[in-house]
């Protein structure tokens, strides 16, 4: 079972936070692993919104990293299952407003079946990489929108 999860506050508004982190297409701005990213059509912005998502595999080479909302509060969870590529993870965002800043947890959680179990260290490693990339996601939302 691999597990990564990362804490970070961020000083702006629960609401500007959950809605930047909400719209997937702001992924390159913040994740630097994101090589193109787009919204299904049709599918409203909130449970059931899936996300076609191109993602920088070993040796630069792009892998697929598709998902779907597959749980939403306002301002409050999201939650996201991978459904494309070779890991599929679930990944999970509380928004949690403290004062008029906002503490966000990302969790990413994988249970890997059969012969994906001797990659679990790789995947963890890849995880907890992902995770990381919370203290970007403070780093562009408190530099361009204050």
């Amino acid at each position: 079972m691999a597990h990564a999860e990362e804490s970070i506050t961020i000083h702006r508004p629960v609401n500007a936070v959950f809605d930047f982190v909400l719209d997937g297409t702001n992924s390159p701005l913040w994740r630097p692993g994101v090589v193109d990213i787009q919204r299904v059509p049709g599918k409203p912005l909130g449970v059931g919104a899936a996300f076609k998502q191109g993602l920088k595999g070993p040796g630069g080479r792009r892998i697929e990293g598709d998902y779907e909302i597959v749980e939403y509060q306002p301002n409050e969870l999201i939650k996201f299952q991978v459904t494309a590529g070779p890991a599929r993870p679930t990944g999970t965002y509380r928004f949690e407003a403290v004062g008029d800043a906002t503490r966000v947890t990302f969790m990413l959680h994988y249970e890997p079946k059969g012969l994906a179990r001797l990659m679990d260290p790789m995947i963890t490693r890849t995880m907890r990489s992902e995770v990381a990339t919370l203290s970007n996601l403070k780093a562009y939302l408190e530099s361009n929108h204050s």
